[in-house]
């Protein structure tokens, strides 16, 4: 087993998730199997109970694991399917501690950073390495940048592990920023030469230095770098800032070769990559031939990262149908304000997505309506499921006080309700209906000729309310059709509206399963229905 160790320098925002994706896509191409993970220095056992303010979306991985929106490039950028295994947080690290403390396995030992917590982290190396034997590279990206106190002891442990494993089987590679002084008309490299001390005082000396910055990098910067932190010259790389898309990345990484650095640095024997496929869906992105306008409509709106996935997803499907997909950013409380037609005006599709909360609800039911009403391609996710359904059940079956129990718990009408094996629960935290789930497609429906005429599904969630089984036969019978429930439960989890060009909403997140030049059936459903639309 070979490993790559991504740290980051200088500031945070700087890319490391999008480079160690873009390796992984490389190395791909080199036709080398890899597999990606993250070591995120945070308190938290996991991104699940963070505000989408504090960490953006959380990703969820098939086997329930709420972790942080880099597995989304991850599992993008390349074929690896990742597991809880491939992400960790100090607060598991000191979790798995204590708990071996209060059992006595350390034997009497006086508790310490280093050997146990250390010891803990390079545990999830081996256990990884253990469950994915004919992996040929594990990269591992360090969060947070080196200096931080938090992080001391991941890199520790990183340090201990190369020393376990041997120098010839581990890659460190180093993203740091090279700033633009514009008043002087210079890049500056003192803080990558400080970042680089500062990580070379832990013990870790990097292979490859990953340079973020606006320009190329001329010789003249490569040496000086190379020199003060003791590279080679051709080991330090330019990671520029692309111009039209995230997918570039991997390409202009290319450019320097740093994936014949990589496989140089391990000893490795791969093939020179083919980057045809990758380039001509980067071509599609960048000069496509159509163009269709989308509203989301969320509560988290003014940050990106907090729908990360899905406006990922949305640009994945345009690209399968040649097409420019601009998102219009609507926050559902302006609706709740001035109205649907107002806020969303002339949009060839709408999209609510998921969420927590009561605010800015009764603004996506209204943009749900303003969608069932006027025929405009629609799509809802988790939460755009539940308010859809609440605005069918009022608005169609006359049920006026139809609700969710989330927002209203004595809601006389609750047409969307908390699960059964949810009452009581006090913990918050990875308690969820969370992961994969076996779904049945029904025939006949638009979401079983979307995903090509198969009999059952598998999709992940995260949610606690569900469809309201005891409404069923009402809004089935008001014109609402089931085209999906569990296999398990019978717990719904597609409805569609026949009598419209595209109403579709999933109980599951379906951003999740997007890939480039592999789009989710349902997003490019909607998004074919929506250019038909404009």
């Amino acid at each position: 087993m070979k490993y790559i160790f991504v740290t980051g320098g200088v500031v945070s925002s700087l890319g490391k998730g999008l480079a160690a994706a873009s390796i992984g896509t490389l190395l791909e191409h080199r036709g080398l199997k890899v597999l990606l993970q993250k070591f995120d220095p945070y308190l938290n056992v996991d991104p699940g109970t963070m505000s989408p303010y504090q960490h953006g979306e959380v990703y969820v991985l098939d086997d329930g694991a709420e972790t942080d929106l880099d597995l989304g490039h991850y599992e993008r950028f390349t074929h690896a399917n990742l597991s809880q295994l491939n992400s960790l947080s100090s607060g598991q690290v000191f979790e798995s501690v204590i708990k071996n403390e209060r059992e006595g396995k350390y034997l009497g030992a006086t508790v310490q950073f280093i050997p146990h917590v250390t010891d803990e982290i390079k545990n999830r190396l081996k256990r990884t390495t253990e469950n994915n034997p004919d992996t040929d590279v594990i990269i591992t990206e360090i969060g947070g940048t080196v200096g931080d106190i938090e992080g001391h002891l991941f890199l520790e442990a990183l340090r201990q592990f190369a020393l376990d494993v041997g120098s010839e089987n581990v890659c460190f590679i180093h993203v740091t920023l090279l700033p633009m002084v514009k008043a002087a008309g210079e890049i500056k490299t003192k803080p990558t030469q400080q970042s680089v001390a500062k990580l070379r005082e832990i013990g870790i000396q990097p292979d490859i230095i990953i340079c973020r910055t606006e320009h190329d990098l001329d010789d003249d910067n490569r040496r000086k770098i190379a020199m003060f932190c003791n590279v080679k010259r051709e080991n330090v790389v330019a990671f520029r800032d692309v111009k039209d898309t995230i997918y570039e990345c991997p390409i202009d990484l290319r450019r320097d070769k740093v994936d014949r650095l990589v496989v140089d640095s391990l000893g490795l024997k791969s093939d020179t990559p083919d980057l045809s496929k990758w380039q001509s869906f980067v071509d599609r992105l960048v000069n496509p031939t159509h163009k269709t306008t989308i509203a989301v409509v969320g509560k988290y709106i003014e940050l990106n990262d907090a729908y990360k996935s899905i406006y990922e997803s949305l640009t994945i499907a345009g690209a399968a149908h040649d097409t420019a997909v601009e998102v219009i950013k609507i926050d559902a409380e302006d609706i709740e304000k001035h109205g649907a037609k107002a806020i969303i005006g002339e949009v060839s599709g709408i999209l609510v997505p998921g969420g927590f909360g009561e605010r800015g609800i009764e603004g996506k039911i209204l943009a749900a309506q303003y969608a069932r009403e006027n025929k405009i391609p629609y799509f809802g996710i988790c939460l755009g499921m539940q308010i859809a359904t609440i605005e069918f059940a009022r608005n169609v079956c006359g049920i006026e006080k139809a609700n969710s129990t989330e927002f209203k718990k004595k809601t006389s009408h609750p047409v969307i309700s908390l699960q059964e094996e949810q009452l009581g629960v006090k913990d918050l935290g990875g308690s969820m209906r969370l992961g994969s789930c076996e779904s049945i497609l029904y025939p006949g429906t638009k979401s079983y000729e979307l995903y090509g005429g198969v009999d059952t599904i598998h999709e992940r969630h995260r949610h606690r309310w569900e469809f309201n089984p005891a409404y069923r036969e009402q809004l089935e019978a008001a014109g609402l059709t089931i085209a999906s429930v569990s296999k398990a439960e019978g717990l719904v989890e597609i409805i569609e509206i026949a009598d419209h060009p595209f109403f579709v909403a999933a109980q599951f997140h379906p951003e999740f399963k997007s890939k480039p030049n592999s789009p989710h059936p349902i997003f490019s459903g909607f998004v074919k229905a929506s250019l038909e639309h404009s």
